[in-house]
């Protein structure tokens, strides 16, 4: 069934999915690189301060080999020998500690940025099942880590093997060095040989990061159920968006109806539009439509003004007009003052109510 699922993930990760896994702390990063980038620092410590910490421990050892018959051997002396070495070497150590902590740094975040989360080392039981732990030790990944390793450790002795291989030759040379020409020349093969591995684990390093780079997007490519899956939690299901919708629309149009009863006249198509209109001379400036509808929505209008007494009155153009220009509890616009204050006056007239002030018409023309 796992096979199946993976055999189904075809499509590219999102950006979201990348970026839930960067904050996961999931990401593409190369051993190598971090090596790499180790490897080429150790070569410029060793080619910068090599020489000044070769001199310092010669300074302090010179002695010995000079004249060791002069030598004290009480502890004291032995005592400030000691902390000689020490504080010869301790500002080189330091600022050599220092630089390659802050290469093993770099090579993370050169690599996928700055990276800040607790979620690798959170205590999980799949990271102590014996059964999870044993899938991990022989899984398709760790034997191809291994292979790489073991084709790493070939690549690069190989080459240094042959690079340090003329220097043999003069391995009887070495014995009748001076101690400072013998430092020089252990300095130059140490560089050598750190040049030669810096520049193949350099193209190891790109290799690998390249293949890291497809073994994390392998990793994290989804199906296409779950990029729908993904689309609907951030836009929001479509069915759920459209029951909401419809709930909406059903309260407001509860509220719609309700207000009906209280209409002054109802204008009709006479069968497929239908609007409700209210008009209190006092508190409005111009008449308010309060409900409209078509279709089934006019109908139940039209029930409701006829179970309330309301007045029906079919005018299809003023209605047509109505319905499609007005908003609810919007006021009737000028250009319809005069046809609408003829059908209030006509329904008040009918009821016998007269006004206080009519409804306002429209203005004459100039």
């Amino acid at each position: 069934m796992a096979s199946e699922d993976d055999s189904e993930k075809t499509e590219q990760p999102t950006d979201k999915r990348l970026r839930d896994a960067f904050e996961r702390g999931q990401v593409a990063s190369s051993k190598e690189v971090n090596t790499w980038l180790i490897l080429l620092t150790a070569t410029i410590i060793l080619a910068v301060l090599g020489p000044s910490m070769a001199r310092s421990v010669m300074d302090v050892l010179t002695p010995f080999v000079a004249q060791p018959h002069a030598i004290p051997t009480d502890g004291l002396f032995l005592r400030d020998f000691f902390v000689g070495i020490v504080k010869a070497l301790a500002v080189a150590a330091v600022v050599a500690a220092a630089m390659l902590v802050a290469a093993a740094v770099a090579g993370g975040t050169l690599q996928h940025g700055p990276l800040l989360t607790a979620d690798p080392i959170t205590p999980k039981l799949s990271k102590i099942s014996p059964r999870q732990g044993f899938k991990r030790l022989f899984s398709t990944r760790s034997l191809v880590e291994f292979g790489k390793g073991l084709l790493k450790i070939l690549i690069v002795g190989s080459i240094a093997g042959l690079v340090l291989w003329p220097q043999f030759d003069d391995l009887d040379h070495y014995v009748s060095m001076a101690p400072v020409d013998l430092l020089d020349e252990l300095q130059r093969l140490s560089l050598l040989l750190l040049v030669t591995v810096v520049a193949v684990m350099a193209v190891i390093a790109v290799l690998d990061f390249i293949y890291q780079k497809y073994e994390h997007t392998k990793q994290l490519r989804m199906s296409k159920q779950e990029i729908k899956d993904e689309f609907k939690q951030a836009e929001g299901d479509p069915m759920v968006k459209g029951r909401l919708r419809q709930i909406r629309l059903e309260r407001a149009r509860r509220r719609m109806m309700q207000s009906v009863p209280e209409a002054d006249v109802v204008i009709t198509n006479p069968t497929h539009y239908a609007v409700a209109l209210k008009y209190d001379d006092k508190t409005m400036d111009a008449p308010t439509l309060v409900a409209k509808g078509a279709d089934r929505v006019a109908e139940r209008i039209r029930e409701i003004a006829t179970e309330n007494g309301i007045a029906i009155v079919e005018n299809p153009p003023l209605c047509r007009a109505l319905f499609a220009g007005v908003e609810i509890d919007q006021q009737v616009p000028v250009e319809h003052y005069q046809a609408v204050a003829e059908i209030i006056s006509y329904v008040w007239r009918l009821r016998g109510r007269l006004p206080q002030r009519k409804p306002r018409t429209a203005p004459a023309a100039g």
